[in-house]
């Protein structure tokens, strides 16, 4: 993966380099590594190229009237007819033999380098990557969710023999880029990429605001999906009772029951976890699992959200409950923070009256646990000499009103309480400040 991003990508963490990659000049990447059914690593990758436009701005010049936006879309559907290919290359030359004639192309190496990258050779060679690698025959696997007639029978990897597009073009009304596709079962490739990595890859340019979703939602499903099966974990729970067996009201005690019913099913649902020989392999020899080119600080969201909502609910998502015959002689002196104005209660629901902070450990220079302290504790306890490196001090942004004031900060002081999710932090040099948000 290191020589992908250096050598392909031609990514320059200084930004020095302007001749860049096969994609032109990167800015940044993100890649994770995930092991499918059979265990195979690959890396979902997502790039940053220099010069890129956002979907919102290239729909306004694809389809603006003036020529130079007529200019920018030629060069962009043109850019994007030689960086991404679907269809198998032609046979430069059946008498002409290479190595993956032979054997599979992913088990040999390519053509060397030092040949023309127009070399029959070399094409050949690519041809048969393709071939091996990207061509699609359809299974049973690609109707596994068709419900039967009369609904359609279609490939959920929309690939099809019909899939065909002559050329690239953009929607007169929407603006959306439709790329050509001239074979509707090979799915997208770069030659470049392909005929280095040797292996099967998909490449998909997000250039619409509905591609920037279904990404987004991609990407989402994939980081969010248990390893452990659905069924396998009912049949793994199902075990567990059987194992613990009948209650005895005279020997077991329902609190210990309970414990080892717990415990029974956490070791069986673990026991379950399927790790192939490549995940161990890599933990082992402590490989990446992720690639980027940029640091992030952890955010963790989830206690300073769990704060917000014990002191200051917001009444669409907690809604008040009316207390039902309120205790006499019940001392109430009317200074409870949560109180509305007509005596109710909002029901924050158990997560937030449980809530806890998240507790981080670290090892002190001879080996013991010693407690850190958590982002929540820096925010509430920080002194007014750290206002100059407080991010939300600096940003601009719509503010939201608000009567409950947390904490005594010097007037400019702009404290979280008057912000929701969803912000873009804007930090007045001109950069970005992007949190990563973890939990």
């Amino acid at each position: 993966m290191k020589a992908f991003i250096s050598a392909l990508l031609g990514y320059d963490p200084e930004q020095k380099d302007l001749d860049g990659g096969v994609l032109g000049v990167v800015n940044a990447y993100y890649g994770c590594v995930e092991a499918q059914g059979r265990g195979t690593l690959h890396c979902h990758m997502l790039v940053w190229v220099e010069g890129g436009l956002n979907p919102n701005e290239i729909k306004k010049r694809a389809l603006g009237d003036d020529q130079s936006d007529v200019e920018f879309g030629k060069r962009l559907l043109a850019f994007l007819d030689d960086t991404i290919s679907n269809a198998i290359p032609d046979d430069p030359d059946p008498s002409i033999s290479v190595p993956s004639d032979k054997h599979h192309p992913c088990s040999v190496r390519g053509i060397p380098v030092d040949h023309d990258s127009m070399s029959t050779e070399r094409k050949k060679d690519l041809r048969n990557v393709v071939l091996q690698c990207q061509s699609h025959a359809h299974s049973k696997t690609c109707f596994k969710y068709w419900r039967g007639p009369p609904e359609p029978k279609t490939c959920r990897f929309d690939l099809h023999e019909d899939n065909v597009r002559a050329e690239s073009s953009f929607d007169p009304e929407t603006g959306e880029i439709r790329l050509r596709c001239l074979d509707g079962l090979v799915n997208n490739f770069n030659a470049s990429m392909i005929e280095a990595v040797r292996n099967n890859m998909d490449i998909k340019f997000v250039g619409s605001g509905a591609s920037a979703k279904g990404i987004l939602y991609y990407i989402t499903d994939y980081i969010t999906k248990s390893q452990l099966k659905t069924h396998v974990a009912f049949a793994m729970l199902e075990l567990a009772v059987k194992k613990l067996g009948e209650y005895n009201p005279s020997e077991d005690h329902v609190t210990t029951r309970a414990k080892k019913l717990l415990q029974k099913c956490a070791y069986a649902m673990i026991s379950q976890q399927e790790l192939s020989g490549q995940q161990v392999s890599s933990y082992l020899l402590d490989f990446e699992d992720h690639f980027t080119s940029h640091a992030y600080r952890n955010f963790y969201w989830t206690s300073f959200e769990s704060f917000i909502n014990r002191e200051d609910p917001s009444p669409e998502c907690y809604p008040a409950k009316t207390s039902v015959n309120p205790p006499e002689n019940t001392e109430n002196d009317g200074d409870s923070e949560l109180d509305t104005e007509d005596g109710t209660q909002p029901d924050l629901g158990t997560e937030d009256i449980n809530a806890e902070d998240e507790i981080r450990v670290s090892i002190d220079g001879s080996g013991n646990l010693v407690p850190m302290g958590s982002q929540l504790a820096d925010y509430q306890m920080r002194g007014n000499e750290l206002q100059s490196a407080d991010p939300v001090y600096l940003c601009k942004k719509p503010m939201i009103n608000t009567k409950l004031t947390f904490y005594e900060f010097d007037p400019p002081m702009i404290h979280l309480s008057r912000y929701r999710l969803g912000l873009e932090f804007r930090v007045e040099t001109g950069q970005r400040f992007m949190p990563d948000i973890a939990g």
